[in-house]
């Protein structure tokens, strides 16, 4: 026997759905011009070879940004992909179990993405 406000308290904004609205928008507005920076760099690296590359992206600004672009992009990719995951998948533990996967995945293509980058850079190959 619980009055309607009573039944609601508890079940309203969590407070976090104007941050992450906003975080998915800013993560949008960067990728576009890394995006289209990147598509114009590799059409003017097409039929370079692979030392040719790896001199570019020895540079400090393409090394720069394609950190920045991949940070970017997988980080807008598991915003995005949280959100698919809570509007359509109702089963709360397998709603939390996929966040989980979709920013561990997300993490280890970023760390994996900068970590080649980075050997790039640096002139490691194996």
């Amino acid at each position: 026997m619980r009055s309607p406000l009573g039944r609601a308290i508890g079940l309203g904004s969590a407070k976090e759905g104007v941050e992450h609205w906003w975080l998915q928008r800013i993560t949008a507005v960067a990728l576009v011009p890394l995006s289209l920076w990147f598509v114009i760099a590799i059409i003017r690296l097409v039929g370079a070879d692979a030392d040719s590359v790896r001199d570019w992206v020895g540079n400090p600004l393409p090394a720069i940004l394609l950190v920045l672009l991949l940070i970017a992009t997988f980080y807008h990719a598991s915003l995005g992909l949280q959100v698919v995951i809570e509007d359509y998948i109702h089963a709360e533990f397998a709603k939390l179990g996929l966040v989980i996967i979709v920013r561990l995945a997300c993490f280890a293509f970023v760390v994996a993405g900068i970590f080649a980058v980075v050997s790039m850079a640096v002139g490691t190959s194996n």
